[in-house]
């Protein structure tokens, strides 16, 4: 299926949002549509759901096509959502990326397999495979920390070759990579940073696929704002102010290291799901030290 024609256009910080669960471990629809909103009035640019940060892994069927019709019918066109329909199965991936796309979807994000080390021609095929299904962007997600498999610049232009492929979330710490992909692919392929957002952006990405702005939406949407208006000074100002809270998102116990940022805000979301560990005493009271700090505040609206 083509969609060129009706290729949306993606652009600033979208939120790689963690999925909340109540005190017994069930996922928390309501929560997560005050959440949505609370993403949304805070000034976020877009919402990514069922990525890595929320834990699509640990989800059922019935519970992914929960979050991803809870966020879609929550955020009704007030900014784009983007959902991660990886599976290591390209038969699953497809019916996953056309499920989504029936509900409304603005985008599907797709990591590569992920066990299997597949080889270029297998990577080509699995992307193809879910271009011809689907008429909406696929961002393909390059992280070899997690999938066994590099998505480096030569692969990524062969990949921008496939029709829907037109956007890539690039989570290694190697920012040229943003400049090589945008040269490599005459700027067919649109970049968006995944742990490195300002670095990023002065590289030439359009976006930044972010697991801070759980905590802080309207600080990381400003940095593309800032940047887009050529004020590079103040956007890397807001960074490097952030950089504590970026910092203790990043590491191994991402998952678990936003929920206890997220709690220390006034914003419980649930304990991650095992194999996950919640953060004990220390890494809570950090995540308290960065809130206190960083003046992170906020409530969600009620429920309607």
């Amino acid at each position: 299926m083509n969609g060129q024609q009706d290729m949306k256009t993606f652009r600033g910080t979208y939120t790689i949002m963690v999925t909340p669960f109540d005190a017994e471990g069930a996922v928390d629809l309501p929560t997560l549509e005050r959440y949505v909103d609370w993403q949304i009035e805070a000034g976020i640019h877009g919402l990514i759901p069922l990525g890595s940060t929320g834990e699509f892994l640990s989800l059922s069927e019935e519970e992914f096509e929960q979050v991803a019709t809870t966020v879609i019918r929550r955020a009704a066109g007030r900014v784009p959502v983007l959902i991660g329909t990886t599976a290591e199965d390209t038969r699953v991936a497809v019916r996953r990326s056309r499920q989504v796309e029936a509900l409304g979807a603005d985008g599907v994000m797709v990591l590569p397999p992920f066990y299997c080390t597949p080889t270029d021609a297998e990577v080509l095929a699995h992307y193809r495979a879910i271009s011809d299904a689907i008429g909406i962007p696929i961002m393909v997600y390059n992280n070899p920390a997690v999938t066994n498999i590099d998505l480096r610049p030569p692969l990524v232009a062969q990949l921008s070759a496939i029709d829907n492929c037109r956007y890539i979330k690039e989570s290694t710490l190697e920012v040229t990579r943003v400049r090589d992909i945008v040269r490599l692919t005459d700027g067919r392929m649109n970049v968006f940073g995944g742990i490195m957002g300002y670095e990023s952006y002065v590289e030439g990405a359009v976006g930044w696929a972010a697991v801070p702005s759980n905590g802080a939406p309207g600080e990381m949407a400003r940095i593309h704002d800032l940047v887009q208006a050529g004020r590079f000074v103040e956007a890397r100002e807001i960074a490097f102010r952030h950089f504590p809270m970026i910092d203790f998102v990043a590491g191994q116990s991402y998952v678990a290291g936003t929920k206890a940022l997220l709690a220390a805000m006034g914003l419980p979301v649930g304990n991650p799901r095992p194999p996950r560990l919640p953060l004990g005493a220390d890494g809570h009271a950090a995540a308290r030290r960065i809130v206190a700090e960083l003046g992170l505040s906020a409530t969600l609206p009620p429920s309607s």
